[in-house]
């Protein structure tokens, strides 16, 4: 019993060790990270919508900085898509689509994308808008923001601009190499 319990020990160590060489030669993960916000936490009020109509639009429209890496082998380029899926029950607010992001394009700094910018081709927000708008929540629970960063193998100029978020999904199908996200919360101060 004790010759088993060594062999199985040693089988499994032995294991352990190609398992570590073959992720030390693996690809990195496929991320993104923002210096505005930690994944999971409050974005900043000067990220929120900044529409005066509405009063649940409380901050300056400040995109957060969005950087990303060690894109999936045969990228060509990227969507970038924020989606609030509490907003306007049941169907959540799509508040930015991206796409045609060149894979030269590691990133947004913060407030770039407030506005367009030649470095992506502008789709169509709920709002109409083809540029980053940021949340507009009402006082209460927070809602959450996801940026969802997808790899895709169509050249940059693939898809016409004004594209919705979903007619953008459907056209990604079978191009996505790979997805990649981060969530931002807020709620009206």
């Amino acid at each position: 019993m004790l010759v088993k319990r060594n062999l199985l020990l040693a089988g499994g160590f032995a294991l352990a060790f190609v398992c570590s060489a073959q992720s030390a030669n693996a690809q990195a993960a496929f991320t993104i990270t923002s210096s505005s916000f930690k994944d999971g936490e409050r974005l900043a009020t000067k990220m929120a919508g900044n529409n005066k109509s509405n009063p649940n639009c409380v901050g300056d429209n400040v995109s957060p900085a969005l950087s990303w890496a060690n894109p999936p082998a045969g990228t060509k380029c990227y969507a970038l898509l924020m989606f609030d899926p509490e907003g306007r029950p049941p169907g959540g607010v799509s508040h930015w689509v991206a796409y045609g992001i060149p894979v030269s394009v590691a990133g947004f700094v913060e407030g770039e994308v407030g506005k367009q910018t030649d470095k992506y081709v502008g789709g169509k927000s709920l709002m109409g808008l083809p540029h980053y708008f940021g949340p507009c929540t009402p006082a209460g629970a927070p809602h959450h923001y996801t940026f969802t960063l997808i790899a895709t193998d169509l050249e940059p100029n693939a898809l016409q601009p004004g594209m919705t978020r979903d007619e953008l999904i459907k056209a990604l199908d079978g191009h996505a190499k790979g997805a990649t996200g981060i969530i931002g919360t807020f709620s009206k101060p």
